[in-house]
């Protein structure tokens, strides 16, 4: 069992630390003008991301199967996978000077090539490989000062917060909740992870994506000052790390309301 718990934390890690790098996506389209390139690009890294997604429930599942039969209750197991989420995200935000710089010259290397697949091949070339690591860049205060964080609406912000906070432990909770219920419940009881992350996408369409889209456009025309989309983009981090901590609170909360709905 430890194993597996293992191998779902570093998975959860691998999720939020590409969820992470792909709020930067924002900085380099805007400043290098070549939004569509960019998004086109970063597909091949989201595409990493729900792969390692789409083995997160067995996984989870497994555990929770091991659970119910040896009646420990996994708690601080799942608590670990949470935190590997605020791990991944931390991560994420000390290699994003060194992402946008490798990204940058990605996209130009995609302009020229047509091909993502050719790309990766020439990435994992091992003399690309070290020229990667020495593109190695640390965070530094500059890239926070004289930001116009007034600009972002807060409301934004909070909304993040939850979403990433109901995204982080949807699945979890689902799952969990399997162990409250009635035998006869269980596999309805897991199912309903579906509609919770749904509902979190629905928040994320409606509140978040909109007004991220207008700020980055007015950016894109030259209405806003590049330093909007940066700032937008540093407080967008900052709530998402703060939602994978709510997500430790709401955690249990959030099984118990998924249990009684199937008269735990």
């Amino acid at each position: 069992m430890e194993t597996i718990l293992w191998e779902l934390m570093i998975l959860t890690f691998i999720i939020h630390l590409i969820d992470t790098l792909s709020y930067s996506v924002r900085l380099n389209s805007v400043k290098s003008g070549q939004f569509a390139l960019s998004f086109s690009l970063f597909n091949l890294f989201v595409l990493v991301s729900r792969t390692a997604n789409m083995f997160q429930a067995p996984l989870i599942g497994w555990i929770i199967g091991e659970s119910l039969s040896t009646g420990i209750d996994p708690m601080n197991d799942i608590r670990k996978v949470i935190f590997a989420s605020t791990i991944g995200t931390l991560f994420g935000i000390l290699l994003i000077p060194t992402f946008l710089r490798l990204f940058e010259v990605a996209v130009k290397r995609l302009e020229t090539t047509g091909s993502v697949p050719l790309l990766v091949i020439e990435a994992l070339h091992i003399n690309n490989v070290k020229r990667i690591l020495k593109r190695a860049t640390r965070p530094n205060k500059t890239m926070l000062e004289r930001l116009r964080y007034r600009e972002i609406p807060k409301r934004l912000l909070i909304i993040n917060s939850l979403v990433t906070g109901i995204y982080t432990v949807g699945v979890l909770a689902a799952n969990y909740s399997a162990l409250l219920v009635a035998e006869q419940y269980r596999i309805a009881a897991v199912g309903s992870s579906g509609m919770i992350n749904g509902f979190a996408t629905i928040l994320l369409t409606l509140f978040i994506d909109p007004k991220s889209a207008v700020i980055t456009d007015q950016a894109l025309r030259g209405d806003r000052p590049y330093g909007d989309v940066k700032a937008l983009v540093i407080l967008l981090i900052a709530s998402k790390l703060i939602g994978t901590m709510l997500g430790q609170a709401i955690f249990l909360p959030a099984a118990k309301i998924i249990a009684s709905f199937y008269g735990m």
